[in-house]
């Protein structure tokens, strides 16, 4: 669109920066909501790039360290929101490989062991026991914990929150 009033594509895509980081595909995506042409679009998103302002492995990264650390996401989340951002697999791998697995069990089961003080279930009951079972291991699925690891979490923290039991 050569004739368009309002903001240009790189003043758009500034402003959507100002706000977070996003992806190339992001990016991409909003400026031709905004019905740019492809060409100035692709040419906004190559400035970006050139000007360190657009990077994918970067925004992947800072993703990954945000999401798991801050918001107490497993891997199957975060690969799940990188792929909806636009995200390549092969970035989406790298950025998951730093991920250390001890840290990410080390965060489930602190999930799981704040989630089950919080319960008033009575582990010494069956039927309470299994329903604390099927609300930590939704809770840890749901935040997109591997389900090998949800369920060992899970029984770990049922042992460890159950003395005797």
């Amino acid at each position: 669109m050569s004739d368009r009033t309002g903001p240009s594509a790189w003043d758009v895509a500034l402003r959507l920066l100002g706000v977070r980081a996003r992806s190339r595909a992001e990016i991409a995506e909003r400026l031709a909501r905004r019905e740019f042409d492809e060409d100035v679009i692709a040419d906004v998103l190559d400035r970006l790039a050139e000007s360190g302002l657009l990077d994918d492995d970067e925004f992947a990264h800072e993703w990954v360290q945000s999401r798991h650390r801050y918001s107490g996401r497993g891997r199957v989340a975060l690969r799940r929101e990188l792929r909806t951002k636009g995200v390549d697999e092969e970035t989406i791998d790298t950025a998951l490989a730093e991920i250390d697995p001890e840290d990410e069990r080390a965060q489930a089961m602190t999930l799981a062991a704040k989630k089950l003080a919080s319960s008033s279930l009575d582990l010494s009951d069956r039927d309470d026991r299994a329903k604390a079972y099927r609300r930590l291991a939704g809770l840890l699925g749901r935040r997109g914990f591997p389900p090998e690891m949800v369920s060992s979490v899970v029984a770990e923290t049922l042992r460890q929150g159950a003395p005797g039991a």
